[in-house]
């Protein structure tokens, strides 16, 4: 084992191997000359999503070793500063439910209604929402939401 730790002091380390995979890959990537990705689906290598995988690091960075962090530090990934979302990383359920209330609150702002078809989309800040498709499922939940995102839906005139 000493002979492994003089070649590689990180042969055997305390996280998965699977990270440590995708860690070499972007290490790999840089060393080559090229630029981190800023965001998913930006650089594909080996069937990895580069960009989408440094967003998650960089969403979850309080839950890594600190060893990890110095790795990912030593490739030029940076953790997020205090507020900044990241792109690509996951999104609470409260984050979610905001944004699809923002896309609502734009159609009804627009049109007047929230009659909005199944397959409609809404372009907040550039993103897309599903909008239609989110009003059906909350329809379909409806007994579910608290009273808070109920009134919320019934000031813009939600048909239930």
């Amino acid at each position: 084992m000493e002979a492994l730790s003089e070649i590689d002091p990180g042969w055997c380390p305390a996280w998965e191997i699977g990270w440590q995979r995708v860690l070499r890959l972007v290490l790999a990537h840089v060393k080559a000359g090229g630029a981190l990705p800023a965001g998913p689906g930006e650089l594909i290598v080996q069937g990895e999503d580069l960009g989408l995988w440094i967003a998650a690091q960089r969403a979850g960075w309080e839950r890594l070793m600190p060893a990890q962090q110095w790795l990912l530090e030593s490739v030029g990934i940076q953790p997020p500063a205090e507020g900044e979302p990241v792109a690509g990383a996951p999104r609470t359920q409260d984050t979610r439910w905001n944004a699809n209330l923002a896309a609502a609150r734009q159609f009804h702002a627009r049109e007047g209604h929230l009659s909005v078809p199944r397959k409609a989309v809404e372009i907040v800040d550039g993103a897309e929402h599903k909008l239609g498709a989110w009003l059906d499922n909350v329809r379909k939940r409806a007994a579910k939401l608290s009273p808070q995102r109920r009134a919320d839906l019934d000031q813009l005139g939600m048909r239930w």
